[in-house]
């Protein structure tokens, strides 16, 4: 799988959680476990977009799990 492809995965499991949050907000109902996921796809977007020597340096970071949420 291209990492385009994977993007392309994340950013329609994004709009598809953003349709269940609208769902939620308009009936009145908590929807805080759909914005916990909405917040790791975008954190796994942004991880994916990362470029030059930094985003090289926060990526390795990546692989340890006390730096994982960076």
């Amino acid at each position: 799988m291209s990492k385009e492809q994977y993007l392309k995965i994340i950013e329609r499991e994004i709009h598809n959680v953003n349709k269940i949050i609208d769902a939620k907000i308009i009936k009145g109902l908590d929807y805080k476990s759909e914005a916990l996921t909405h917040k790791q796809l975008l954190h796994k977007i942004r991880q994916h977009k990362r470029k030059g020597p930094w985003g090289n340096f926060l990526n390795s970071l990546n692989r340890f799990p006390q730096f994982s949420k960076i």
